[in-house]
């Protein structure tokens, strides 16, 4: 498909608003294909890579 899904971010699952196949990390703006995507934040509505770019954002935040 090869197309950016819109996503609606849920606690413990997420919606998809557009079908795609991927979606890009907010830190480092990596494709995520949907059935890899694992990390999100909930209130910001951003996806992460892995738990390293979700520590980055967090932390990045704190300051």
């Amino acid at each position: 498909m090869k197309k950016l899904a819109k996503i609606k971010y849920l606690p413990n699952n997420f919606k998809i608003i557009e079908n795609g196949d991927h979606v890009l990390c907010a830190v480092s703006g990596k494709k995520i294909l949907l059935e890899n995507l694992n990390y999100w934040n909930v209130e910001t509505q951003e996806a992460y890579y892995s738990y390293k770019e979700a520590f980055l954002k967090k932390e990045n935040n704190k300051n």
